[in-house]
């Protein structure tokens, strides 16, 4: 397993949710967090929070689908003058519930591909070139389970883009200790989940996470998070590294 103290980690979303969640559990292993929200001001408490545990932190902001704005994060990173070594891809939109999905505005296809599939798509091309020079990097994109949902075709068909830019990404990838990997979190009772989801955000600990501690050099394989709830970190990471079987 991967021992991520010292290192840094990337989190996109991470002032509220399972961004927050996942922010709080890396700083608790030691890790030292970039925070993404779209506005910094919304990252205060978690930054404050995740400083307190005795980590370094800063806040950054875009609007994900405004890509100048992502383009100008991922600059705003660079000059920090810290090494992204753990990309956490959590952010996503959940546009809305078609019930009469014949007449499913485009635009719910063209905003979901932006936020859900281009910016992290942008993201991963910016760090990983870094990552395969220094020859160490993990990537966990998250993933959705929906399936046969034409009500939610623009969220779904994004979030399948995603899988499939993450699975021919880490072909190229397997075998490296450069990762990409992706994570369900389920349906879980949060913002873009809604009030009725069977669970808690905090199921998807630690399994959502499982993708920037294994090290077995394995890329393109999808976890649920759900799988791996009530577990141990080191038992998680081991059932990933076991149970998960490659795409190709």
């Amino acid at each position: 397993m991967v021992n991520v103290k010292g290192k840094w980690a990337f989190i996109t979303g991470a002032s509220r949710g399972i961004g927050y969640l996942s922010a709080i559990f890396m700083a608790s292993q030691g890790c030292n967090l970039v925070l993404h929200s779209r506005s910094a001001a919304h990252s205060k408490k978690v930054l404050d929070e995740v400083k307190a545990q005795g980590v370094q932190a800063y806040a950054v902001e875009a609007e994900l689908s405004d890509f100048a704005q992502v383009e100008k994060m991922l600059k705003e990173i660079d000059a920090l003058g810290v090494q992204i070594d753990i990309v956490l891809n959590n952010a996503g939109l959940q546009i809305g519930y078609r019930v009469d999905y014949f007449n499913t505005p485009i635009n719910d296809y063209v905003e979901s591909f932006k936020i859900n599939t281009v910016a992290p798509a942008m993201i991963c091309y910016h760090f990983l070139p870094k990552m395969i020079e220094r020859g160490f990097g993990r990537i966990v994109n998250t993933s959705s389970g929906i399936r046969l949902e034409p009500e939610q075709a623009g969220y779904s068909a994004s979030k399948a883009a995603l899988d499939k830019i993450t699975i021919d990404l880490g072909s190229k990838l397997n075998g490296t200790d450069v990762t990409i990997n992706l994570a369900d979190p389920g349906w879980c009772r949060t913002d873009l989940g809604g009030p009725n989801a069977p669970n808690a955000p905090e199921s998807t600990i630690p399994g959502i996470l499982v993708g920037a501690f294994i090290d077995d050099k394995k890329s393109g394989r999808w976890f649920p998070a759900q799988d791996f709830c009530g577990m141990s970190l080191a038992d998680a990471v081991a059932k990933a590294e076991k149970d998960y079987p490659l795409p190709y």
